[in-house]
C-alpha cells in the first residue's frame, strides 16, 4: 500500500487502459511528465491523521481533489458544500463512487484503503467511476528551487 505525506500533487485519471505495468500505480514518483494520456487533477494529500481529521471541514469549494489516506469512509458533518467521493482499493482502484450532501454519513467499504473527495459533480466530468484506475503523481518540496 503506497505511504503519501501531507502535500500536494496530482490525479491522473484513465492514464492507463488496463491499470498500467508499472507496480502498483502507487509509487508517488513525480517523474512521469508527457508521457501521455490521463487527465491531470490538481490533488490535496491528506495523510497524517490531523489532516485526514480536517479535510475539507470549514472550506466552500475545493480546487481539484483531496486524497484522505488511510481511509475507508468519511463523513459530511460541518460541510458547506455537496460532495462527490470515490472510494479507492490498495490498488488504486475505483470501487465506488457517491455524492454526498452535507451532513451525512458514508458507508465503510471493506475493500478502501483510500477516499477521493472533490466538488459534486466532478468525477462523473473527469470520467471516474468503478474500475478507473488512477495515479498519484506526488509533487516534490524541492521544485522550483
Amino acid at each position: 500500500m503506497a505511504r503519501w505525506r501531507d502535500g500536494w500533487g496530482e490525479l491522473v485519471v484513465g492514464g492507463h487502459a488496463d491499470g498500467g505495468a508499472g507496480g502498483d500505480g502507487a509509487d508517488g514518483g513525480g517523474d512521469g511528465d508527457g508521457d501521455g494520456g490521463g487527465l491531470r487533477v490538481p490533488l490535496e494529500i491528506a495523510a497524517s491523521y490531523r489532516a485526514r481529521t480536517r479535510g475539507l471541514l470549514g472550506r466552500d469549494s475545493v480546487d481539484g481533489a483531496m486524497l484522505l489516506s488511510p481511509a475507508g469512509s468519511v463523513h459530511t458533518f460541518r460541510m458547506r458544500m455537496p460532495i462527490d467521493v470515490a472510494y479507492l482499493d490498495r490498488r488504486l482502484r475505483v470501487i465506488a463512487v457517491r455524492t454526498m450532501r452535507p451532513g451525512r454519513l458514508g458507508l465503510p467499504r471493506l475493500r478502501s484503503r483510500h477516499v477521493l473527495e472533490a466538488a459534486a459533480g466532478a468525477m462523473e466530468g473527469w470520467g471516474l467511476r468503478v474500475g478507473v484506475r488512477v495515479e498519484v503523481r506526488v509533487s516534490s518540496p524541492y521544485a522550483g528551487t
